[in-house]
């Protein structure tokens, strides 16, 4: 049975525009300037620029047409990547529990460190001093007693701030907020309880939950209805050993040919197929993520026979989720795209059926030239001439 804590003692912290702090951290000129990252498409505004009404995923042109004067820099996925680890470690050193959701921003469980650390808004204080002095990035931090809320309280604290919710004013804190603010409210569903006159969480809450579950389904009516009352009996869990391994890219809103798109799969999965190698893992389901124009989301997935790490055989099952996703993508445009490798085993723990040798050594002979040259000395010859975009992983490996 779960038993409420006490006190407030999970801390949400989540970085602030991160690729646009870090850029702005290594280059002391863009500071306090507006700063688009990406030019095709935004993966990451700082704050002067989405002051100005740029937004992550925005096409390129429009955000420059928003702001004319913003300095638009290219990704350095490399450069945010070696950050994350350098925020991480004084997670870890800051709390015994740490449950990273991004390669950005982790819930942490101080419970209990009081006689060591000093109380959990203490605690808070000093991680953030600690990463701006040792890192060089603003981060942001929300305090309480729920992953849900803590997670709330560092969004309304944004950006750069800290922001505790004492268990006697959760609700006073929770029920004024626009109904947004729930996990798993996007615009379809808050268009839903726009129109029966539903704009605050207060209000949600004031909903019988068989109601919201006529209005909502099942799974979103009951999720709702428990969120809006701070029901959230989630623990922090410690990190352990990846159950996935994905990263997506931003399209924007221009439409993209099935070839286009097919050479933008590929790229991804050939990425992500050399991490899976990388941490010696085999995968047996593939799982495509699409976000169409309307801002809905679909999944498509498919489970191997056998589970493999080879990038010709992801390939084309990626593909054929692709092709198999032709029609909706034509009718709804797709704005993102994601591979995700999932249901994963330790190299040693199966005996691999693998029926393309050759394939399997052509992998390891690219990743043997990619460890020693970079990642851009050999590319795949279906890949030659084209941008391979910008991906961003979901979790930090």
């Amino acid at each position: 049975m779960f038993v409420s804590r006490p006190e407030a003692s999970i801390l949400h912290a989540d970085l602030d525009s991160f690729y646009a702090s870090v850029e702005q951290r290594d280059n002391p000129r863009l500071r306090a300037r507006p700063v688009i990252v990406g030019a095709g498409v935004v993966l990451a505004a700082s704050y002067e620029a989405k002051a100005r009404g740029i937004r992550t995923a925005m096409g390129g042109g429009r955000a420059r047409a928003l702001c004319p004067e913003a300095v638009v820099v290219p990704p350095r996925m490399s450069a945010y990547s070696e950050a994350s680890q350098a925020v991480f470690k004084v997670f870890e050193d800051t709390a015994p529990v740490v449950e990273g959701l991004s390669i950005d921003e982790a819930f942490l469980d101080v419970r209990g460190l009081d006689h060591i650390s000093g109380t959990p808004i203490e605690i808070a204080a000093r991680l953030r001093r600690r990463i701006r002095a040792e890192v060089g990035l603003p981060i942001t931090v929300g305090v309480a007693r729920t992953k849900f809320l803590a997670k709330v309280a560092s969004t309304v604290a944004k950006p750069d701030g800290l922001l505790l919710v004492p268990p006697e004013r959760e609700l006073e804190f929770l029920h004024p907020l626009p109904v947004e603010r729930l996990w798993g409210v996007g615009r379809v569903t808050a268009d839903k309880l726009h129109q029966r006159g539903i704009t605050t969480v207060g209000q949600v809450a004031l909903v019988g939950e068989r109601e919201l579950v006529s209005m909502l389904g099942r799974a979103s009516g009951r999720h709702l209805h428990a969120l809006a009352h701070n029901f959230d009996p989630r623990p922090v869990e410690i990190r352990r050993r990846r159950r996935s391994i994905g990263a997506q890219r931003a399209l924007g809103r221009r439409r993209r040919s099935p070839e286009e798109l097919a050479g933008i799969l590929i790229a991804l999965v050939d990425r992500v197929s050399r991490r899976l190698r990388t941490a010696r893992r085999v995968c047996r389901t593939v799982i495509l993520r699409m976000r169409f124009e309307d801002f809905s989301r679909a999944t498509r997935s498919y489970t191997l026979r056998e589970p493999t790490d080879q990038t010709h055989a992801l390939v084309q099952t990626a593909h054929g989720l692709l092709q198999a996703s032709g029609p909706i993508i034509e009718r709804r445009g797709l704005t993102l795209v994601g591979i995700t490798l999932t249901n994963l085993t330790d190299v040693g723990a199966v005996q691999l059926v693998l029926p393309f040798d050759r394939a399997r050594d052509l992998d390891a002979v690219v990743d043997s030239v990619r460890d020693r040259f970079g990642s851009k000395a050999i590319t795949r010859g279906v890949l030659v001439g084209r941008d391979p975009g910008v991906w961003v992983p979901l979790l930090p490996d």
